[in-house]
């Protein structure tokens, strides 16, 4: 609470004595790009109560702005109309590249004042409630690698060694320029080179799941704006070359009564809560798939050997698995790590659908399958194997669809389903090499 109080303090004191500007009032459309408005700041406070105004058709659009008539909550017969962004002054942070600006994320309601079903963070709300019915609080660490390239889109870089100090030293001063603003603007853990070249990760601390969804939401706009800033491109996509390391999204969830880790181990081994949980997350993983990889491109990555999975199954400190248990002597540092999330899904999604499945886990009561070990690649049930398949896997999931949303669900459904029907319509380079003289 002490954090919520200072930031919306620092907010109203700035704002009070006028070393504010501008505010960004910040929200997440549906594949997690951010999106807001610039805001004189002498109107900030006057225009926060009522939100500030915006068209519903963004909150309804695929990866290039195309707007998906059709929807459940939002199309054409409505008219698009306004919804308003409710700045949450809990989220206040100084704009860490131009002075005299402030950022604060909001929530979406509708013209009647009620929650936008169509608002990502909203989700994740409905979610975080569902599970303190249940008498837990969640906590999670986000984890997101991603590529500095070249202004092309060409590789920044040749060598490929993960963790290496001179890797990073030769991406500077790019590289420190991206620590020092994400420290400033998000709860930064570290940063460190990846397994492909120009890749690096960044960690996330352990917070509460809603302000762990605002770091990751905060922790990609600051990452393309920092790069762009020195001529560069910072790439989320999952798979951008055959030949290197995909892009990940990884999760490390635990839950919480109050003060005490719910996760705490029992004999060095899983307790109960965690079985359920990972029991949940392992029945609905080809569900919720879909909400850590919702473009063509991220299911490129599920390959043996790829340090991503490519089956559904759960084991001990074994990065083989889709579901990654880490007991730890400290009882609250023992929790979940989900690894099946692509580096451009929206940290609210993600983190919504996973504990979604958590929740559904609890709810059961059922004890998973026994952890697997050794290498685990191609054991157990398959992830789906492209976006088609996730598609449909999600709408069969009642359980999911009930705990997320049924309309906030289909309409995602929708969404990232014009992605696969605008791939699977283009003619490509690939098939015309290898078909056009030789059908």
């Amino acid at each position: 609470m002490t954090q919520v109080h200072d930031a919306e303090s620092e907010l109203l004191g700035r704002l009070h004595d006028g070393s504010l500007t501008e505010i960004e009032v910040a929200w997440s459309d549906p594949f997690g790009h951010a999106a807001g408005k610039r805001i004189p700041a002498k109107q900030f406070i006057d225009r926060a109560k009522h939100g500030f105004a915006f068209c519903e058709a963004a909150l309804g659009w695929n990866t290039d702005g195309t707007v998906i008539d059709g929807l459940r909550l939002t199309n054409w017969d409505d008219g698009y109309p306004d919804v308003h962004a409710i700045p949450d002054f809990s989220t206040y942070k100084p704009l860490p590249w131009r002075a005299g600006v402030g950022h604060v994320i909001s929530d979406i309601v509708r013209p009647d004042g009620t929650p936008s079903l169509l608002d990502p963070r909203g989700v994740l709300r409905r979610v975080i409630a569902r599970l303190g019915s249940l008498g837990f609080t969640a906590k999670v660490g986000v984890e997101f690698e991603f590529y500095l390239l070249h202004s092309d889109g060409s590789p920044i870089q040749n060598d490929i060694h993960a963790y290496s100090l001179e890797n990073a030293n030769g991406l500077d001063p790019l590289i420190s320029d991206l620590h020092d603003t994400l420290g400033a603007f998000t709860r930064l853990e570290g940063v460190q080179t990846e397994y492909g070249p120009g890749q690096v990760e960044t960690n996330l601390v352990y917070t509460d799941a809603l302000a762990a969804a605002d770091d990751g939401a905060r922790l990609k706009y600051a990452a393309k704006e920092v790069a762009r800033k020195h001529g560069k491109v910072a790439s989320f996509m999952p798979k951008p070359f055959s030949e290197h390391s995909g892009s990940s999204a990884h999760l490390h969830i635990s839950l919480w009564r109050g003060d005490e880790p719910a996760f705490a181990p029992v004999d060095g081994q899983e307790g109960e809560l965690t079985l359920l949980a990972i029991a949940g997350l392992l029945e609905h993983l080809p569900a919720i798939t879909l909400f850590g990889a919702h473009s063509v491109n991220a299911y490129r990555r599920y390959t043996p050997d790829s340090f991503a999975p490519d089956t559904v199954n759960w084991s001990r400190d074994n990065r083989s698995a889709a579901i990654r248990s880490l007991v730890e002597e400290s009882p609250g540092a023992s929790r979940i790590e989900l690894r099946s999330g692509a580096s451009d899904a929206n940290p609210y999604w993600l983190i919504a659908s996973a504990l979604a499945a958590v929740v559904a886990g609890l709810e059961a009561g059922r004890p998973p399958s026994p952890a697997g070990t050794g290498n685990l690649y191609g054991k157990g049930s398959p992830l789906p194997d492209s976006l088609g398949t996730a598609l449909a896997l999600t709408e069969q999931d009642d359980t999911i669809l009930e705990i997320l949303g049924r309309d906030s669900v289909l309409d995602f459904v929708s969404i990232a389903r014009s992605e696969w029907q605008a791939y699977t319509s283009h003619v490509s380079d690939w098939e015309r090499h290898r078909y056009l003289t030789t059908s």
